[in-house]
């Protein structure tokens, strides 16, 4: 997809929507989680150490942002992922980190040195 810049208003309120969604550590163990495949609530919750209504407070707003699917089976309700390229944007913030914490290290080493 080609964006024009400047950013329109709208499409700028839509990225910040999804950072976000993106932006609390349990949603991070949630997607981390759900890259397994789907799961349940119940299922989740035992898997991350978190209360059922917490863990459903949390793949809300995942849901809202169209991050995560949610689909009804019986009693259940099962949660996968919707937009597989969340996790491109994922790995592009760990190599980015990753650069970070290599440059510290060498200013860190330097220092010592020095």
């Amino acid at each position: 997809m080609t964006v024009s810049h400047p950013l329109p208003a709208d499409l700028v309120e839509l990225i910040a929507e999804r950072f976000r969604a993106l932006s609390e550590p349990t949603r991070i163990k949630l997607l981390d989680q759900l890259r397994e495949g789907e799961a349940t609530v119940l299922e989740l919750t035992d898997l991350i150490g978190m209360t059922q209504q917490n863990v459903s407070k949390h793949l809300g707003v995942l849901q809202r942002a169209g991050i995560v699917a949610r689909r009804k089976q019986g009693n259940f309700a099962y949660y996968s992922i919707a937009d597989e390229r969340v996790f491109e944007l994922c790995e592009t913030v760990c190599g980015s980190l990753e650069r970070q914490l290599e440059s510290l290290g060498e200013v860190v080493a330097g220092a010592r040195r020095g």
